[in-house]
């Protein structure tokens, strides 16, 4: 069995939030289908989201110099940061060097993966998250089961319960409305009191040396408008060519993600205001080499909408926290075996190769295909399960034989006949609760056609 199976055991033995979970992740998918169809040239929409990021792949050292040399020009100071250790010290340096303690960040999945909260705090900074989702998972110490609806796995009673722990709301209140105006009084403070604010990066604009930035909560906006230093971090991928490139993405983006329009706040900071900095870290961590692989440099194109996750069944029914990678669902299984085969192979096997997450993704990345490559490259690589190819040499003796065949056939009909807990017990590992074995035809399709030929 699997990593992932064995991991995903805890979230379906709670077959009530198993099915909540599908439904609540399923529901933004419809959301996303119904406004799909109010843009009568999305399938054009997403060929040029894809194109555009094929060509700036091809030329990505070009478009980043070009980006570095308009932001510098603009004010906004870049620095550049071959692995996460590397990005983590730039903003530790940044921190010490303006005397900041407290910093107030929106999310960013890059510093997610580069473990940089930890970091920081280890080192004595106070690094708040102000997304209300990436809050409620700070405050229960767990990190995000989603990366764009962070709290999704977690019940608005779950939150009730925590905000009268950590912010002393009301005993037994987890109405929504009254929980966020909650946490929107207790993160002020934070807002007032932060002298650092971290964004990460939608998209760089390589020919005006712009960040965008997309929220839906204006939590980057506010914290960027009070402190006098703004961090923005971003992996390489992120830079696109101009203007034009960004008008085609922010039509993909927030329908993509969360069946809206578009993000309700799409933010672009091009230049410091007078008395604050802008510093803008570019970093590799492992791009670089991701761009050299033919067969899975497409997953540079992402733009992180989270689409492949809200439609992928195996996801919705096994939960964020089942993958051995900060990021779940089809992307992370990807980014995982780009990253290191050795640890995280176990996920290649949360997926059906049903490939709706290649048919709904904005920039076409061929995110099934690609699994289904990963699965193919294992046995190369030294870490194919032995059990499975034992299982598949076995099948493979059977089926090139016409009187193994169906006498396999044979046997599997009788064992049909046996009683019910000879064949599904323990060692079955297909006879889960809740799952039966499929019944045998009474006659194969080819005695089926025989007889009625013979009729």
């Amino acid at each position: 069995m699997s990593t992932h199976s064995l991991a995903a055991k805890r979230f379906v033995a709670d077959a009530d939030r198993m099915a909540w979970h599908d439904r609540a992740l399923y529901a933004v998918r419809e959301k996303r289908d119904r406004m799909m169809e109010t843009v009568p040239e999305w399938e054009e929409l997403r060929q040029l989201s894809s194109e555009i990021k094929r060509h700036t792949l091809s030329r990505l050292g070009d478009y980043l110099l070009e980006f570095e040399r308009n932001a510098t020009a603009n004010g906004i100071a870049v620095h550049w940061a071959r692995d996460a250790a590397e990005m983590n010290d730039t903003v530790w340096r940044l921190v010490r060097e303006h005397g900041g303690r407290n910093l107030i960040k929106s999310k960013s999945m890059l510093s997610e993966e580069c473990g940089l909260t930890p970091f920081l705090r280890e080192r004595g900074i106070d690094a708040v998250e102000s997304d209300l989702g990436e809050r409620i998972m700070q405050l229960l110490g767990l990190p995000p089961s989603h990366i764009v609806l962070p709290a999704i796995g977690v019940r608005r009673e779950e939150v009730g319960a925590l905000f009268e722990r950590e912010l002393g709301t009301r005993p037994g209140d987890s109405d929504p409305t009254y929980l966020t105006h909650a946490a929107r009084q207790a993160l002020r403070a934070k807002f007032l009191g932060a002298d650092v604010s971290m964004t990460g990066v939608n998209f760089a604009v390589a020919s005006t040396g712009a960040l965008a930035v997309c929220t839906n909560e204006g939590n980057a906006d506010l914290g960027t408008s009070f402190a006098d230093l703004h961090i923005a971090i971003m992996g390489i991928e992120k830079v696109i060519p101009d203007m034009r490139a960004l008008a085609v993405f922010t039509r993909l983006l927030a329908r993509s993600g969360t069946g809206q329009p578009v993000t309700t706040y799409t933010s672009l900071y091009r230049r410091p205001a007078p008395g604050k900095r802008i510093h803008v870290i570019l970093v590799d961590n492992g791009r670089s080499e991701w761009l050299a692989d033919a067969r899975h440099r497409n997953m540079l194109k992402c733009l992180r909408c989270g689409a492949c996750m809200n439609t992928c069944p195996v996801y919705r029914r096994s939960g964020g926290y089942s993958y051995s990678y900060f990021i779940p669902g089809p992307l992370g299984i990807n980014l995982s075996m780009l990253r290191s085969p050795e640890l995280h192979r176990g996920n290649v096997s949360a997926c059906s190769l049903c490939y709706s997450c290649s048919e709904v993704c904005p920039a076409k990345i061929d995110l099934g295909e690609q699994i289904y490559m990963w699965r193919q490259q294992l046995d190369a690589l030294g870490l194919a399960d032995r059990t499975k190819k034992f299982a598949v040499k076995g099948m493979d003796f059977v089926m090139n034989g016409t009187r193994r065949f169906y006498g396999g056939i044979a046997l599997a009909r009788a064992a049909g006949k046996l009683p019910r807990f000879v064949v599904e017990n323990g060692l079955n590992p297909w006879s889960a609760p809740g799952r039966a074995m499929p019944p045998f035809a009474p006659q194969t399709f080819n005695a089926w056609w025989k007889k009625g030929r013979g009729e």
